[in-house]
């Protein structure tokens, strides 16, 4: 087999994302490096062996492995096939320096729950607009891998807060143009990241990032029936562009908006004036 490799990398625009790194390599073995940042890895094809606190790990496919900072650590396929991986480099702000030796110990975590999220963190970095998904969704990730490396008593669900997921609705309302960030969010509500999304998922069934673009859309119907164009109604509803407007209407309305704006063509017809 040829020696195969297929490389993205790119920086998103969200706090404690360093960098976004996807490779398919058939060959290709990686040296004893260090990274400055945590190094949060799952394999999708394929299989990787490593070495990382002299010792010899794998990485299958349902498995999250979490590499920590000014660790040595090499990699090279462990299979005929090579392997396809999805990277996200995170910041000290995600887990300090007390989490590393945890980490060596035990860097490969079989966790379902964790392995998903990390593949739809990855889906939303990969979305200009989707900003508050991705940032809701890495805190969520960051509680989770601060539970694998420090375990706590479990005591129950936590109870609602609905005073931090109301502050926070208006919030979402207020800025349904412009948006906020998650840190902005707790800045103004004065309440962690992970505690805000929780809150206001637990009070409301739906996440923050769902209720933004859910009235976002709205918003959007709005201005197509009163026969703006999706363009112009892309930037009116707060959408970063006219393709993340498509791509939200159409999971919520079913239509893309220039069918919606027509009358939706086979199968949509508005009613006649009685």
């Amino acid at each position: 087999m040829a020696a195969r490799q297929e490389i993205t990398a790119w920086r998103p625009q969200v706090a404690g994302v360093v960098e976004v790194f996807h490779a398919h390599f058939t060959e290709h073995a990686y040296p004893m490096h260090v990274h400055d940042a945590w190094a949060l890895l799952i394999v999708d094809d394929g299989a990787v062996r490593y070495e990382l606190g002299r010792h010899e790990h794998a990485i299958p496919h349902d498995t999250v492995s979490l590499l920590p900072p000014q660790v040595p650590h090499n990699g090279a396929p462990a299979t005929p096939q090579g392997f396809r991986k999805r990277v996200l480099y995170l910041d000290l702000t995600q887990l300090d320096e007390s989490f590393i030796a945890a980490a060596v110990d035990r860097p490969d975590l079989v966790d379902p729950v964790l392995r998903r999220r990390v593949g739809q963190l990855h889906q939303a970095l990969a979305r200009p607009g989707d900003e508050l998904e991705a940032e809701s969704r890495l805190a969520l990730i960051g509680e989770r891998l601060r539970g694998h490396l420090q375990p706590r008593l479990v005591t129950g669900p936590p109870r609602p807060d609905h005073a931090v997921a109301r502050t926070l609705r208006e919030l979402l309302d207020e800025r349904l143009l412009q948006g906020v960030t998650l840190d902005e969010a707790a800045a103004l509500v004065h309440a962690h990241p992970t505690h805000l999304v929780r809150a206001f998922s637990s009070a409301f069934g739906i996440a923050p990032h769902q209720y933004l673009m859910a009235r976002r859309v709205d918003r959007a119907r709005r201005l197509l029936l009163d026969g703006r164009q999706p363009a112009e109604v892309a930037t009116a509803a707060g959408f970063y562009d006219q393709s993340h407007l498509s791509r939200h209407f159409k999971r919520h309305v079913g239509i893309a908006p220039g069918q919606y704006a027509r009358g939706g063509g086979e199968g949509f017809r508005r009613p006649h004036p009685s």
